[in-house]
């Protein structure tokens, strides 16, 4: 094992969006595979088991350790199959997998009467949990919390031998977990191995002594992981905290401090942003200074509503029995996407009636949005009309606008439709039980308008800021893909047989 190479790169990959569970996982598959502490060759496995009937060992064991099958350890006693009419309000408990899962989730009782001995468990059963979702539902437990009965999907486990301690085996049985899951079947999202199918599982035996010795190294080496999570934790809040500040101080700007504010923060956040959720607040945060007017010193931007440089048309409530499957395409609330527009499940009007319907005939620049919500978190569905997306025709419930009066640039007022600062201001209705907002509440929604020239320079600095925001989020991707590829390397070569990685070096 070449665990010394792992912690002498861990700072270059603690990053990893997965390092501590993969870590852990490391650990738990050193453990099985007899890598993580020394052995003893006077030592040796139980007896008396008989040579397991599959052939193909999942990976190699020391000298003195064996397989052997589940079955031969374990009777399996399944569960009962309660009723929800089985249930009362108090008695005994029945264990469900989610109690097995998550201590906090609140158990259903029964009358202890109706309980079958065989499905009675007290401290210290050994449970094994076989139906469910894969990576929440299955896996070996040891039952610490008092005298109750299983429900279906989970087995009690008696003991036929003295060959485990209940630590280790479920150790053993979870570090084939993988393997577990691969030989279940059932539908999509609930899966279940069947009985012969998990007696049948093998697992690792070592000498009863080394077992003692890796549960201790195991419980050492998981209080490390615990205490290396919490670390992590304290520098994400840290980080949090800081880039929440700097986003603050800007989104409610001290005019005698925001020029300093701003510089801080632009310089500082590439380093404070490890997360796309980051990039996300930054990029509203330029959005919500632009349309304000505080992205360049001295900017002086009047107080207006948009309705005094633009209307909002609705576009045409076509029935859908003039639909058809060719012609002029009609955009709807659901081709809009954020920033673009896309043409599946389309709709069409026959070309020969686009005539009647021209004031609603949409051109190239155009900037569309849905009058119906959801917007997608603090961006309104927003699109601009591009060649591609011609000839088509506006659909009810999807809104243009229209020019009134000068001095209101498009690509200025597609910056403000995508800040929170609009946003902020819509308090969609509903209709049918679906939000929506009105023309009228755009309209009247204040805009912060500075002159021409003014917004052409703030549009160009926000593109600008963006694309910024674009290469660090891209970074971020490439870091992650990077640590991630590290962390692979280094598990692989911790977990190579000595005499692979002594071949290696003699190339």
């Amino acid at each position: 094992m070449n665990a010394d190479r792992l912690l002498a790169h861990y700072e270059r990959i603690a990053d990893a969006p997965d390092a501590i569970a993969r870590l852990r996982r490391f650990i738990l598959d050193l453990a099985v595979r007899g890598k993580l502490v020394p052995q003893d060759s006077s030592e040796e496995a139980a007896k008396g088991f008989r040579k397991p009937t599959d052939p193909a060992a999942p990976f190699e064991l020391p000298g003195n350790w064996k397989w052997i099958e589940i079955g031969d350890q374990f009777d399996l006693l399944n569960g009962m199959a309660f009723k929800p009419t089985d249930w009362s309000k108090q008695g005994l408990r029945i264990v469900r997998i989610q109690n097995l899962n998550n201590p906090d989730a609140p158990f259903n009782f029964c009358n202890p009467e109706m309980a079958r001995d065989r499905s009675l468990i007290d401290n210290g059963s050994f449970l094994i949990s076989w139906s469910g979702t894969p990576g929440t539902s299955f896996g070996a437990f040891v039952w610490n919390r008092g005298p109750a009965v299983l429900n279906q999907h989970i087995f009690r486990c008696d003991f036929k031998t003295k060959a485990f301690i209940a630590a280790f085996l479920r150790l053993a049985i979870n570090g084939r977990l993988d393997e577990m899951i691969a030989k279940a079947h059932g539908g999509v999202g609930l899966q279940h191995i069947t009985k012969g199918r998990l007696e049948a599982l093998l697992i690792p035996l070592p000498p009863l002594a080394e077992q003692h010795r890796i549960i201790s190294k195991v419980v050492e080496l998981t209080g490390l992981c615990d205490r290396l999570e919490v670390a992590r934790a304290g520098r994400e809040a840290a980080r949090d905290r800081l880039a929440a500040a700097s986003l603050a101080r800007l989104n409610a700007p001290d005019p005698e401090t925001f020029q300093p504010d701003a510089r801080f923060a632009l310089d500082a956040l590439p380093t404070l942003t490890t997360r796309p959720d980051q990039i996300k607040a930054l990029r509203q945060t330029i959005l919500n200074l632009a349309v304000r007017g505080k992205l360049f010193e001295g900017t002086t931007a009047k107080a207006a509503s948009v309705g005094d440089y633009r209307t909002l048309q609705n576009g045409y409530a076509f029935k859908s029995s003039w639909f058809s499957k060719e012609g002029v395409r009609l955009l709807r609330n659901a081709n809009i996407g954020h920033g673009e527009i896309r043409w599946s499940d389309v709709v069409h009007l026959p070309a020969d009636r686009l005539g009647e319907f021209e004031r609603f005939q949409l051109s190239e620049g155009d900037i569309v949005l849905t009058l119906d919500r959801p917007f997608i978190v603090t961006g309104t569905k927003v699109a601009h009309v591009s060649a591609d997306d011609l000839p088509s025709l506006l659909l009810q419930r999807v809104g243009r606008f229209v020019e009134t009066s000068p001095g209101l640039d498009d690509e200025y007022l597609f910056l403000w439709i995508n800040s929170p600062h609009f946003n902020n201001q819509i308090d969609p209705g509903r209709s049918n039980g679906v939000p929506h907002i009105s023309s009228k509440q755009v309209e009247t929604a204040e805009i912060f308008v500075p002159p021409l020239a003014e917004q052409h320079r703030i549009v160009a600095k926000v593109n600008a800021l963006m694309a910024l925001c674009d290469r660090l989020e891209a970074g971020l991707t490439a870091i992650a893909a990077t640590r991630r590829q590290l962390l692979n390397a280094l598990l692989a070569d911790a977990l190579a047989p000595a005499e692979d990685r002594e071949m290696e070096a003699a190339e």
